[in-house]
């Protein structure tokens, strides 16, 4: 292997060579940090990914849960990672776009080399299935009665479920009760122990973990194949949408070569019939953009985040 100081010291067209990323190998097993508790949405999926990475890596790959602060330790830990290619990391929309707006955060968008994009998973209203709430109408209904009352779980301030509650009540002036956890069991634990009322799980997770849980509205532009009798939220007149897109990044820094490795890997990944069929399983799509065409998107996302922090800032509610 060329020396880690060589490589940097490459010219740029070098490094993206095709043939140095095919004959890049990793010296160590890969770590895949996920930012949220194991037996969540996005760990299921970078376990999933994991498993379809290592035969076109030529290397083990780990996942290595670091969660907290609605994702932020992990994403802080995959900035700071080694830049040998060992070290690969989980992203979720959009908290890596709306941490760093709400408070002085330890990472930024530029600190990481994109991988791309795989999974688009809409956000979904859910309450316990013995609620007494049956439908969107009967939650909100209650939510207007006790302002501040009704209480809403996410996995963090700034998160795609928190996100979804802050948009609801922007658009419908009802007010809820913010409860933030480290992932989904413990908030689908909360849901079932009743020490929670509703929460804004995405449709995948609910749908395979659906046990003792009550879906009343998806958070998408039109109802899910997987749920076709479950409506959206703008059907019932709120133009209110929301996602959790999960992705996968490396440290600003790493060789170009060994970026385009993994890029074409996951391209690979997400094209095999195998792996969209397991993510189809889950009730989710593979929602594929690769590289720096993915993160000049999110750049466009970013600025409308900031927008919105201007007006609603989240991070009071």
């Amino acid at each position: 292997m060329m020396h880690r100081r060589t490589l940097l010291g490459a010219t740029p067209a070098l490094l993206a060579t095709p043939a140095l990323a095919q004959s890049w190998r990793p010296d160590r097993p890969i770590e895949i940090i996920v930012g949220f508790v194991a037996g969540g949405a996005t760990d299921v999926d970078a376990r999933l990914y994991a498993r379809f990475l290592e035969p076109r890596i030529g290397g083990n790959v780990v996942v290595v849960n670091r969660p907290g602060a609605g994702g932020e330790v992990a994403l802080a830990a995959i900035a700071r990672g080694r830049t040998d290619g060992t070290v690969i990391g989980t992203t979720n929309m959009p908290g890596l776009l709306t941490i760093p707006i709400e408070r002085t955060a330890q990472f930024k968008l530029d600190d990481f080399a994109p991988i791309g994009n795989l999974v688009g998973d809409p956000s979904a209203i859910s309450v316990a299935a013995d609620s007494p709430y049956r439908t969107l109408e009967d939650l909100f209904a209650a939510a207007r009665r006790d302002p501040g009352g009704i209480t809403f779980g996410s996995p963090g301030i700034g998160t795609d479920d928190h996100l979804l509650m802050v948009l609801i009540q922007q658009a419908t002036g009802l007010r809820f009760n913010h409860v933030a956890f480290q992932g989904d069991p413990q908030i689908r634990t909360a849901i079932l122990g009743k020490q929670i009322v509703s929460t804004g799980l995405n449709l995948g997770y609910v749908l395979t973990n659906n046990e003792g849980m009550r879906l009343l509205a998806v958070a998408a532009n039109a109802r899910s194949r997987f749920a076709p009798d479950l409506p959206t939220i703008k059907e019932k007149g709120i133009d209110v949408t929301m996602a959790s897109e999960r992705g996968l990044v490396m440290p600003v820094g790493t060789p170009a070569h060994i970026v385009s490795r993994f890029r074409e890997a996951t391209d690979d990944i997400a094209k095999d019939p195998e792996f969209i069929r397991a993510i189809e399983a889950r009730s989710l799509l593979v929602r594929h953009e690769s590289g720096e065409a993915w993160f000049a998107r999110l750049r466009e996302d970013e600025r409308r985040y900031r927008a919105l922090w201007q007006t609603t800032p989240w991070a009071q509610r």
